[in-house]
């Protein structure tokens, strides 16, 4: 592509993988909608980074996701494996047959779920459900807005979402969504419950050169291929399909960055301990196994644990979800996502995804943790050092890997992405000759303010640290949190249900600090005080005793990496 864009390729592989998906492609979405609001600051990401364009057979310019998506049989609810964007199945038909055309209309299995009828119309769908395309003017930028001549905010009830389909708004290309005929979306039978499971997925031929065909597809097309994300299921049978497809990539396109996101939905049930216990199984067997094909990994929930030892949902201090919701907790994590992979995706001066993992994963530290305030308490009017100031001595980060409480350990290195803060406020703005309440007041930059925050907080150090305008978009159908959003910011202690956001300011970062090494190695423990000859059936999946071993041997070495003295600065 022209402007040297270093494109990403994104890999979505599990059902959770695709609500957390559905939310992130939905913002990016909403993001280059935002690029024709004279009010909305534009240009700090670049979407092709992202995005590829494309032309339907019938001409039309597309501009849709640089994405891979691998889920199971009837997890597509209405939303067709091919999509509805690049064919019209009548206009083909009436190109071969030039007699009388008669139309027989398959009744639907699954029907449209009404937050998406409602969207469809209001965006222009035609009757028989191909979707009309956004163009793009000159074949430059992000495609137009359509505008709707009676706009009302389209919200799904959070009750009516099956799948994370019932709420994608965006188009597909056809090489985009790959289904797993081997296992059940739904049902007791026929689950993808295990590691070993999905790892012989991609041993199948079948399966294997479908992806790597569309590994070829997307790769061929790209200028500057910075390298791969992948948004994994941890819990399930997909960290197998994951494990194999980073060593796919690794050993493919060597030289590439491979970031790993590793979901788990909300806390475990403790009525269902096979299901618990599979998911401690196969959450350890993701970790170890992907840390060795990626440039890292970062576990993603909004859990208090990867264990089995139950512990209460994460709270946020200016937001109120349903943590049994996934349409919910992958919003939120989306979000998160949204932040801290800005420095990969900024237009100017970006940071490289082998870039940013050779900074946080020195060392063998190749697990690294996330923590966001969502949303930033952000008063507008208010400037950033007062704001970092009220913040107090410890910012009320909410920790988003499942890995504990973060405060009181040691941090050896972290990016960080402070975005939807008004440059006007970036710093102090008390009248000459006023006593400065800190040195953040002093810093004559934002950047500088936030730099200076972040040495006050974690002295000595290794940071990276991005301010950017923009804020994140949380237009429908992202879900209508109870909390403290105002459309411009935050108002502390002042609940809004029924206002109508559109943006909210973030506070992410991606840390790797001593908090792991208690975490990994409580893994351990856990691991080895189980009597696996009750769970044979994982084992009869394709894990043998031997792996169980050499697992915790792998889980051991990698928990040392954490030790506190592990530091370049000691």
């Amino acid at each position: 592509m022209a402007g040297g864009v270093r494109e990403v390729l994104t890999l979505q592989l599990g059902h959770f993988a695709g609500f957390v998906g559905a939310h992130w492609w939905n913002q990016q979405d909403a993001a280059l909608g935002s690029a024709t609001d004279a009010t909305e600051p534009s240009g700090e990401l670049c979407p092709d980074v992202l995005y590829r364009r494309g032309r339907t057979l019938h001409g039309q310019e597309t501009y849709t996701p640089r994405l891979i998506l691998m889920d199971l049989k009837g997890s597509l609810s209405s939303l067709k494996e091919e999509g509805g964007l690049y064919r019209d199945r009548q206009l083909d038909a009436a190109i071969a047959w030039k007699g009388k055309l008669t139309t027989h209309k398959e009744e639907e299995v699954y029907p449209k779920n009404p937050y998406l009828q409602d969207f469809q119309s209001a965006e222009g769908v035609l009757s028989d459900g191909v979707w009309r395309v956004k163009s793009i003017p000159n074949g430059k930028g992000p495609p137009p807005v359509t505008s709707v001549s009676n706009p009302k905010p389209l919200i799904p009830m959070a009750g009516s979402i099956r799948v994370w389909s019932d709420f994608l708004r965006v188009n597909l290309h056809p090489r985009s969504i790959c289904l797993i005929q081997n296992y059940n979306h739904d049902g007791e039978t026929g689950r993808l419950e295990a590691f070993g499971q999905g790892e012989s997925i991609l041993k199948e031929p079948r399966y294997l050169e479908e992806l790597e065909d569309r590994l070829h597809f997307y790769v061929e097309e790209c200028d500057y291929l910075q390298g791969f994300q992948i948004l994994c299921d941890l819990h399930d049978g997909f960290s197998g399909v994951g494990t194999k497809a980073a060593e796919l990539l690794q050993d493919e396109y060597s030289g590439r960055g491979v970031i790993t996101w590793g979901l788990l939905p909300g806390p475990c049930n403790l009525g269902e301990p096979q299901k618990n216990i599979y998911r401690l199984l196969n959450t350890v067997f993701g970790l170890v196994h992907l840390t060795a094909y990626s440039s890292f990994v970062c576990p993603l929930s909004l859990s208090g644990s990867l264990g089995l030892r139950p512990q209460p949902p994460v709270n946020f201090r200016y937001l109120h979800y349903d943590a049994t919701l996934p349409f919910h907790c992958s919003a939120i994590l989306a979000t998160a996502l949204d932040t801290v992979t800005v420095p990969y995706r900024l237009r100017s001066s970006p940071v490289s995804m082998v870039q940013l993992a050779d900074m946080l994963s020195f060392s063998g530290k190749k697990v690294v943790t996330a923590e966001a305030v969502i949303p930033f308490p952000w008063v507008p009017g208010q400037s950033l050092p007062d704001t970092l100031v009220q913040l107090g001595g410890s910012t009320p980060w909410t920790p988003l890997s499942a890995c504990g409480d973060p405060s009181g350990t040691r941090c050896f290195a972290q990016s960080v992405v402070l975005r939807g803060v008004d440059k006007a406020s970036h710093t102090s703005q008390l009248p000459p000759g006023t006593p400065l309440p800190s040195l953040l007041h002093a810093c004559p930059t934002g950047e500088e303010v936030l730099a200076q925050y972040l040495q006050e907080q974690q002295p000595r150090v290794i940071s990276s640290s991005h301010l950017l305008l923009a804020p994140c978009r949380v237009i429908p159908p992202y879900p209508h949190f109870s909390s403290s959003f105002h459309q411009q910011g935050v108002i502390p202690g002042c609940l809004l249900r029924g206002a109508a956001v559109q943006s909210i300011p973030v506070f992410g970062a991606l840390r790797s600090s001593s908090s792991l090494h208690q975490t990994l190695g409580g893994l351990a423990k856990e691991l080895t005080q189980l009597d696996l000859r009750r769970w044979s059936s994982f084992l009869e999946a394709g894990v043998e005793q031997d792996d169980i071993e050499e697992l915790l041997q792998e889980l051991h070495s990698l928990a040392q990496c954490y030790q506190e003295s592990n530091s370049p600065t000691d």
